[in-house]
């Protein structure tokens, strides 16, 4: 005769994994009491715009891997600190910001490769969307060649990570008619290199 067993869930039936759909605050308040899968969903759904920031900072693809992981052990550590004072991807991207200029001071024998940081292609976009932005995209990275670091930071995070001006000058550390003198920088420059260049 053979046995039957039965595998069961050993989690409580009143614990509810959290859902792709749940909001950010929510995981982070989950992740505060200590929930793994809170974690997970967090990280799934921001490790790639974090490297992506960090890769652009820094040039230095081995070094954001090792960062994006600091950023989220941050996380998980300091989850209660979470004050809801922003959206959690800006607080991510502070504390991203954080470490890898902290990382670039310590590394002071290796320069940000503004060539690298200007040519990282961002995947998410389709082939017809890439042809369609060739041009434009070149008359931008000409421009961004010609803004300081701190303001192509700033673009940086206007423009690929849709921050508004306000959050990004909660991450950077800046008053906001800082942030918004380099989107004017950036707008100056486009204008004179797009007529250039027609």
């Amino acid at each position: 005769m053979q046995n039957q067993y039965v595998l069961r869930d050993v989690a409580s039936p009143h614990f509810k994994a959290p859902a792709q759909d749940t909001s950010d605050e929510a995981l982070i308040d989950l992740i505060a009491d200590g929930d793994k899968r809170a974690m997970q969903v967090l990280y799934a759904r921001h490790n790639v715009r974090v490297y992506r920031f960090i890769l652009r900072l820094t040039g230095n693809q081995s070094l954001a891997e090792d960062l994006v992981s600091e950023v989220f052990l941050d996380v998980w550590r300091q989850a209660e600190a979470f004050e809801s004072k922003s959206q959690v991807s800006t607080w991510l991207l502070a504390i991203a910001r954080y470490k890898a200029l902290s990382a670039l001071r310590r590394r002071t024998d290796e320069h940000l490769d503004d060539h690298m940081a200007a040519t990282i292609e961002d995947t998410a976009d389709s082939p017809e969307t890439m042809v369609h932005n060739k041009d434009r995209s070149i008359i931008v990275q000409k421009c961004l060649t010609q803004l300081s670091p701190a303001h192509r930071e700033v673009i940086d995070l206007v423009y690929y990570h849709e921050k508004s001006v306000d959050e990004v000058a909660r991450i950077v550390g800046v008053p906001a008619v800082a942030t918004i003198t380099a989107t004017r920088c950036l707008a100056k420059s486009a204008a004179s290199a797009g007529s250039r260049s027609y």
